[in-house]
């Protein structure tokens, strides 16, 4: 058994570690997938600490029940994550959060190679009816003005697309701050996944919401 299988295991016990109710235990969880490279994967932190377990304990605090896999792949570029989409995504997920692209900018891979990537990505789940959430990032400085403007305006034009709820910048109220990230200053600390879940978590739950009144 792979890391991805023991992943999806836990996720899929998530709602009874939790404690959920029994009476919302008999609820028919809604099945997401977190779609991503280390920054979804929880680098360097513990299983409990990485980004889809905290957003479901959070989305169970609120009442929702859920079972998020975490298919996120350390050092995974878009195109990485386009070669294993469909063994990655289980059929039955409802909603998927698509967060890949960092790796792509801390490489300053072309745009353009990025963009077909996520385009093929969010095609083919969609085919496969499953909804989507997409979660941009931005470009290191270092890749220069035009390579940040193309990069940030590749999830937005990806966005109006696909007609999808786009979270402008997976990192955000987390990148650049000592405080929350790791020593690296590339991968949040368990504190700064808790940030981002906090500013993440409606956006998430809106998907949730509209996935539950879409059965």
């Amino acid at each position: 058994m792979n890391d991805l299988q023991i992943s999806r295991r836990l996720c899929l016990m998530l709602p009874v570690l939790l404690g959920i109710s029994p009476g919302a235990a008999q609820a028919k969880p809604v099945r997401m997938v977190a779609l991503g490279d280390s920054l979804t994967a929880g680098y360097g932190l513990p299983a409990s600490a990485a980004f889809p377990s905290v957003l479901a304990r959070v989305l169970s605090q609120r009442g929702h029940v859920v079972a998020i896999e975490n298919a996120g792949v350390s050092g995974d570029t878009a195109s990485a994550g386009r070669d294993r989409v469909d063994w990655s995504v289980s059929e039955g997920t409802e909603l998927v959060i698509v967060a890949l692209g960092a790796n792509d900018s801390l490489r300053g891979i072309d745009v353009k190679i990025t963009h077909m990537a996520l385009d093929e990505i969010i095609t083919r789940l969609k085919d496969r009816k499953m909804s989507v959430l997409l979660a941009g990032m931005l470009a290191p400085p270092n890749n220069g003005p035009d390579y940040g403007r193309d990069f940030k305006a590749m999830y937005e034009i990806l966005a109006a697309k696909h007609n999808l709820p786009l979270y402008p910048f997976f990192l955000d109220g987390v990148a650049g701050d000592p405080k929350l990230n790791q020593p690296d200053q590339l991968h949040p600390t368990a504190e700064g996944v808790e940030e981002m879940v906090r500013r993440m978590s409606d956006f998430v739950e809106t998907g949730v919401k509209a996935v539950l009144s879409s059965r």
